[in-house]
């Protein structure tokens, strides 16, 4: 048991680290993309955003696939790590290489087909260990919180100093966190599929997972658009610079690590329904009362409330994956659930951008946060009728009826 603490520590800290080295970048995006030779307007930190954004929809559940038919995850999430690294440099190498800013695009892209190996297959080895499927999806959520809490801040201040300072503290973090998890015991259970393709094909006889990535969806689309629409609106509305920016994104990620723990602590004990659909209500409620506060200090208490009811939705979310998947095809499902979660966040970067664009910030707020709000009426029923086939086992473990 002692060992298993140990690695849910070290998992959930590579899952950490890798959302501190995604939004380190994010608070001063314009100043980064300005250094890298393009224009700091919000088409350009869009572009810049998607490309890393694209790789890891194609790459996430190759990925986990690789990992459920070879048995093993601790070598593919090392490579994952250090591949993050190595781009993250080449980037801040690229002004000094004369690299073009279509060049740091490819590489960005490059970086993100590897970083989202370590961050798939981290959470899919929190998922192989015991103790409760909303336990350790909440150990990974509040590693989720706290590194982009923590990048947005650190972030904000190393873009006042130098926009390339970012990449370089991001590649620093991944390697740190590759050694670490090279210690990590390989917990995967070896699928029967004899390749890829085939261990992602039976994803397909799981139609109950669209739930849980539906979801998924919407959400990492409100997240997106926070990283992207969220601080230009910031920084354009009540003047601040990339520090002010990412303490704006901070009064968001700090609720929502620090309430991930229990709230999938609570998932596992009153079921899935509840925090999911409830509290993606309040989620949207709250993202659309961002942009109707009149003043800093109003948006930044509204921030609080927003991650307070995003942290009841994640957790849950991610439990319901590893609810409904067998433990031979957790390294998929959760490589499929973070395609669709990379989707929303293109979504959120380009349907963000683009209304903001052509109707402003008010009705870009509305729409992502109506958004939430009409998922969660609409998957209601299917996430009760998920929800009542699944059985609740003393350890908090979970089995699917249809399984």
């Amino acid at each position: 048991m002692g060992s298993q603490r140990r690695d849910r520590v070290v998992l959930a800290m590579a899952v950490w680290a890798v959302l501190v080295s995604q939004v380190l970048l994010y608070p001063g995006i314009a100043d980064l993309v300005t250094a890298l030779g393009a224009t700091g307007d919000l088409d350009a930190g869009m572009v810049f955003l998607v490309a890393e954004f694209a790789a890891f929809v194609l790459f996430a559940p190759v990925w986990g696939a690789l990992s459920d038919t070879l048995g093993r995850r601790v070598p593919l999430v090392v490579v994952g790590a250090l591949g993050g690294a190595a781009a993250y440099l080449t980037l801040a190498a690229a002004p000094t290489l004369g690299l073009p800013f279509t060049a740091a695009l490819l590489v960005r892209a490059v970086g993100g087909a590897f970083t989202i190996g370590a961050f798939s297959l981290s959470i899919s080895m929190l998922s192989d260990l015991s103790g409760g499927h909303g336990r350790n999806m909440g150990a990974a959520g509040i590693a989720i919180g706290l590194g982009a809490a923590l990048g947005s801040v650190v972030g904000g201040r190393l873009t006042v100093v130098d926009p390339l300072a970012p990449l370089a503290a991001a590649a620093g973090v991944l390697v740190v966190v590759a050694g670490l998890l090279a210690t990590v015991t390989d917990r995967a259970e070896q699928s029967d599929d004899a390749d890829v393709g085939a261990a992602l094909g039976r994803l397909t006889d799981r139609p109950a997972l669209l739930v849980p990535f539906a979801f998924g969806f919407i959400d990492r689309m409100t997240a997106g658009f926070f990283a992207l629409v969220g601080v230009y609106y910031f920084r354009e509305t009540f003047g601040l610079d990339a520090a002010g920016a990412g303490a704006m994104l901070a009064a968001f990620f700090v609720p929502f690590a620090l309430f991930q723990y229990p709230a999938g602590i609570l998932s596992d004990r009153v079921g899935r329904f509840l925090p999911v659909v409830v509290g993606s209500l309040l989620y949207g409620v709250t993202i659309v009362a961002v942009v109707v506060a009149p003043t800093l200090v109003l948006a930044a208490g509204t921030m609080v409330l927003v991650g307070v009811a995003g942290a009841l939705v994640a957790p849950a979310t991610m439990a319901l994956v590893t609810d409904v998947a067998a433990p031979e095809e957790r390294g998929a499902a959760l490589g499929g659930f973070n395609v669709f979660g990379s989707l929303g966040f293109l979504t959120g970067f380009l349907l963000g951008g683009l209304t903001t664009d052509l109707a402003g910030y008010t009705p870009a707020f509305l729409l992502v946060g109506g958004a939430e709000m009409v998922i969660a009426v609409v998957a209601a029923r299917a996430v009760k009728r998920l929800a009542d086939q699944t059985i609740l086992g003393e350890s908090g473990s979970v089995s699917v009826g249809d399984d």
